[in-house]
């Protein structure tokens, strides 16, 4: 993710995460690591239901935190950790640079 970011894209990424169940399920994403885990399989371990489940993978998926890859009939989600590092990165450069500035000027 090599572009400039807009403020509204950071903000709906930092949304879905903010929510409680989409950042658990983001949490267990990233403990499995590659190649992911099957969207049954996070259902049974935080025990939601299907449709609950797939509501909140929709929401992870628009705000490209996650990935989806089918493997016959089943669907493996993986955490994107690159659109995270990337938002926090962007954070991470714009860190005191208005007292930077200040201090140049």
């Amino acid at each position: 993710m090599l572009f400039f970011m807009k403020t509204n894209e950071i903000a709906k990424i930092l949304a879905e995460l903010g929510n409680e169940t989409r950042l658990e399920i983001f949490r267990l994403l990233v403990k499995v690591g590659m190649p992911g885990i099957s969207i049954g399989e996070i259902g049974k371990r935080m025990s939601l239901p299907a449709s609950t489940l797939a509501f909140h993978l929709k929401g992870l998926m628009a705000a490209e935190l996650i990935t989806q890859e089918k493997s016959g009939r089943t669907v493996m989600c993986c955490a994107n950790l690159s659109t995270l590092t990337y938002v926090i990165h962007v954070l991470a450069t714009e860190c005191c640079i208005e007292q930077k500035e200040l201090v140049n000027d």
